[in-house]
């Protein structure tokens, strides 16, 4: 009898580990008829997206269709890559729970939290993720916030999965600072915050031609702990972007000067006043990161916002994502407006081209995952959205969302509470 249970559990432990060893999307779906903008090239009449096993293997007319391909009809519909969201808080809250604030911040009195990663608190189940595939947006940037360095932000897929491990594109993809007015960063004044980040940066350069010294106790005391210290090597050595969070054009002067000094790869988020020192931006090669919904200063270190940021950016030739800066809590509660800020762009100025790069091909770029989400190409995760017309249009709407060549139809809470109202119990009705 022992023996029969140990031969079935090996059976069903053999049969479970050959289950999850196949692809998860094994199947092939061929898009068809639509206007399709690959973003990475020019929109294609009348194209096809062919998707197998969760990635993109062809995009253009005249694909051969494989006979056992599930064809989807795009006819006068409009495809496009899955959004990208380069800023958000998404995953790290709920409605009605104060869950958020917690995951989002470190809990440290020194406002240094290099080694803080964030995306081990993020949650692929939160109810707001829901609404934000629905608005078309396949990927974010989750990111913290809180401190003069808030921790490192990962990119996630906004995929229907349980474990965090099935989401994840790139960990970590951005160390994320912040240095305008904002008191969370726990500084003083200017010259008091940048100190403080080149005392950060030279005890990084020592810790790590030191480490065996450190380890003995042979060295001074640094700023930050070991684990912290450790996290800005990457920053420290230009291979992982610093993303940060400023506002004012002399803040943006400040971080390029700290930026070239140190050899930092550097990304401005916020930039209310970029486009004050646009062509500075551009001579760097730094990104922004930006808005366009709002022109009214939500600071002083923003009293020069403007509509026009982006187009003037981009004119420049800086690169360009496109993020929420509505007010409206696009960064955890309305990721899916990104569509509007990207439509919003085009009207003060900004091409259409250039807004549709700014929120799929551009932040991939940005944060080095342009090989895996952000175009319709060969090899790409099949991260595809079928609209019903211009996707920045108030009117249009995402009709299909596949994230990894899998459609998404779960819904939000949104359908769910329309669902639930939309046909009344006959008491009601008969009132």
């Amino acid at each position: 009898m022992n023996r029969m249970i140990r031969y079935t559990r090996h059976v069903l432990v053999v049969g479970a580990a050959c289950a999850f060893a196949l692809p998860l999307n094994a199947q092939t779906i061929a898009i068809t008829g639509g206007k399709v903008y690959p973003v990475s090239g020019p929109p294609i009449e009348n194209g096809t997206v062919l998707m197998r096993d969760g990635k993109i293997v062809a995009v253009g007319k005249d694909i051969a269709i494989p006979s056992d391909a599930q064809k989807v009809d795009a006819t006068g519909k409009w495809v496009t890559p899955g959004l990208v969201n380069a800023y958000t808080n998404l995953g790290f809250g709920d409605v009605g729970f104060s869950a958020g604030p917690r995951e989002l911040r470190a809990k440290r009195g020194d406002g240094i939290a290099s080694g803080f990663a964030t995306w081990e608190g993020y949650n692929p189940q939160s109810t707001l993720i829901a609404p934000a595939r629905e608005g078309g947006v396949t990927s974010a940037l989750a990111s913290p916030n809180g401190g003069l360095i808030s921790g490192q932000a990962a990119i996630v897929d906004l995929m229907d999965a349980i474990a965090l491990t099935d989401v994840i594109v790139k960990a970590p993809a951005t160390m994320v600072a912040q240095i305008d007015d904002n008191e969370s960063a726990q500084v003083g004044a200017k010259g008091e915050l940048y100190g403080r980040l080149r005392d950060l940066i030279e005890d990084t350069k020592a810790y790590a031609r030191r480490k065996a010294d450190f380890e003995r106790g042979q060295t001074r005391n640094y700023v930050a702990s070991r684990r912290d210290l450790e996290a800005m090597i990457p920053i420290v050595e230009g291979r992982e972007a610093l993303t940060v969070e400023a506002e004012q054009a002399s803040e943006i002067e400040g971080m390029l000067a700290l930026a070239k000094e140190y050899g930092l790869k550097l990304v401005i988020a916020g930039g209310a006043e970029a486009w004050k020192v646009a062509d500075k931006l551009a001579a760097a090669k730094v990104p922004v990161l930006t808005g366009a919904m709002n022109n009214i200063p939500q600071s002083f270190s923003s009293l020069g916002a403007r509509q026009e940021n982006a187009a003037i950016l981009r004119k420049a030739g800086v690169a360009v994502a496109l993020i929420g800066n509505g007010g409206g809590d696009e960064e955890m509660f309305n990721v899916r407006n990104i569509r509007y800020e990207a439509g919003t762009a085009v009207a003060y100025g900004m091409s259409w081209d250039d807004a549709l790069r700014g929120i799929t091909l551009a932040p991939a770029e940005i944060y080095g995952v342009s090989d895996k989400v952000g175009s319709l190409r060969p090899g790409r995760e099949a991260n595809v959205v079928i609209w019903s017309g211009d996707p920045f249009e108030f009117s249009s709407r995402a009709e299909a969302v596949y994230i990894r060549g899998k459609k998404i139809d779960s819904p939000s809470r949104q359908d769910m509470l329309e669902k639930r109202y939309k046909t009344l119990p006959p008491k009601y009705n008969s009132q």
